[in-house]
């Protein structure tokens, strides 16, 4: 079940347009397709493919260990012996003699960080064999992959060693809502669309997460087994992803990103809320969590003056995280003795609420598929954001919050994202007074639009108030 991706490959396949080797790092959020992706990409190149994947660390285990796996998994794909060898450089040069200048190749050294764990001179070492060994081949893509993005930031794309030497950097997103609708089949035209918004909600465009759906099941029914069963995928799946991605200080990093379940924050407000100075500590921790991709930091523009906007906030851009931490982690004891029960949905607490933010993810997150419908396809943007401005002390001004501020040379458009079962025209009042405290500079055009999920009044449309108005089928595409 691999869908879409074919910019990534495409970007991947114009290396070898070049008569010399490549070195590429492919990051993203754990469960996010990185290795399949890879794999497809030495498929759909006709490239002989080797991949060796670090050995998780654990108590007990030692670098001799992960380099007895290196050799192992080598030997199991090319034939060679399989003795471990005593240290990482003689691993790379084992790695070397089973290269072809000849054909086309594509090594994958997968959760690399795992293979580095026990020696700290490991990317050292990867350096000195790429220089001496692996560049030589022309026809070799090496790609360095992990879901501990900042291991790989830290030690090889910002590491000065390195420079000069990478030729793709490559950032694997969710997939688009228009993928993640094929994991329903012929399904997805027959079914409620709130049935797909509402999987989509939790699982985001996570494709390791949609392969485990049924079509032919409710939403209730599907995120009852997925969520709320003994072993279910996604009730075992958040503290398992968090070890995995987390390297420095989980538990602190884990109370960071819970402060932004209900809704978006500054560090300042994050302090605040759990009652400490702001300072490095947080802004550490927010730094893996958006390395990760699990946290967004949402600047923009301030549209009144065209600079960058001087509060970051954060937002929770992982939909199932959000839902984890909501949800199933504070019924985690009931789940696991087979005591809770899921009815339906709408039931849980504050479900319309937390489904609206998530929904709002969504749409931010697909924030490339809106440019056209907005009426900003031929336009240079400078920012797209979530928008907050507070109140003034003296009243000088009021407060507001937009979901969405898009940001052209000549025009700003006021976008709000509406999940309702019934949508009225209450909503043109509500946009009306955001474009009322939103401030901007003179010669600046003001659009208005409205994306929504739910049963929209005839009138909204028919008042002609706003400039867009997208169901959110159109995304989805269908």
């Amino acid at each position: 079940m691999f869908y879409g991706r074919e910019d990534l490959i495409d970007r991947l396949m114009a290396l070898f347009g070049k008569c010399t080797s490549s070195l590429v790092t492919c990051r993203g959020r754990r469960r996010i397709g990185k290795s399949t992706l890879i794999e497809k990409f030495a498929q759909q190149a006709d490239a002989r493919f080797i991949k060796i994947e670090g050995l998780k660390p654990r108590k007990g285990l030692s670098n001799a260990d992960e380099l007895a796996n290196f050799a192992a998994q080598l030997a199991a794909q090319t034939g060679c012996e399989e003795t471990p060898p005593s240290n990482w450089l003689n691993a790379f040069i084992r790695l070397d003699k089973e290269l072809e200048d000849s054909r086309r190749m594509v090594v994958l050294l997968d959760e690399v960080s795992w293979m580095a764990h026990y020696d700290n001179t490991f990317s050292g070492t990867l350096k000195i064999a790429w220089d001496n060994y692996f560049k030589k081949h022309p026809k070799l893509v090496l790609v360095v992959c992990g879901s501990v993005s900042t291991w790989i930031r830290d030690n090889i794309i910002e590491d000065g060693s390195f420079y000069g030497r990478r030729s793709l950097d490559l950032i694997v997103p969710e997939l688009p809502l228009c993928e993640c609708v094929k994991f329903w089949g012929k399904a997805a035209t027959r079914i409620d669309r709130r049935e797909i918004v509402d999987v989509l909600s939790v699982t985001g465009g996570v494709p390791r997460y949609l392969e485990e759906i049924d079509p032919g099941a409710t939403a209730s029914e599907n995120l009852a087994r997925l969520c709320f069963s003994p072993k279910g995928l996604l009730r075992e799946d958040f503290d398992e992803m968090f070890s995995d991605v987390i390297t420095r200080q989980p538990t602190f990093t884990a109370s960071v990103m819970r402060t932004l379940v209900e809704g978006s924050r500054g560090v300042t407000e994050i302090a605040e809320a759990l009652g400490l100075e702001k300072g490095g500590r947080i802004t550490d921790a927010l730094s893996q969590l958006e390395e990760a991709g699990i946290v967004a930091s949402d600047c923009g523009k301030n549209p009144e003056s065209g600079k960058d906007a001087r509060a970051v906030r954060y937002r929770l851009r992982d939909n199932y995280s959000r839902f984890y931490l909501k949800y199933i982690e504070p019924e985690k004891s009931a789940i696991d003795s087979g005591a809770f029960s899921l009815g339906s949905l709408d039931r849980l607490d504050g479900w319309e609420s937390v489904m609206g933010l998530a929904f709002e993810n969504l749409v931010v997150n697909n924030l490339r598929e809106l440019v056209v419908p907005l009426g900003f396809g031929s336009a240079l943007l400078t920012s797209a954001a979530p928008y907050r401005r507070a109140a003034s002390r003296g009243g000088a001004h009021d407060g507001v919050q937009v979901d969405l501020l898009v940001q052209a040379r000549r025009a700003i458009c006021i976008v709000e994202i509406k999940r309702q079962r019934e949508i009225g025209r209450e909503v043109i009042d509500e946009v009306a007074e955001k474009v009322r405290r939103v401030p901007h500079r003179d010669g600046i055009s003001v659009r208005t639009a409205l994306i929504y999920e739910g049963h929209l009044a005839p009138i909204v449309e028919a008042d002609g108030y706003f400039d867009a108005v997208i169901p959110f089928s159109r995304l989805l595409r269908l």
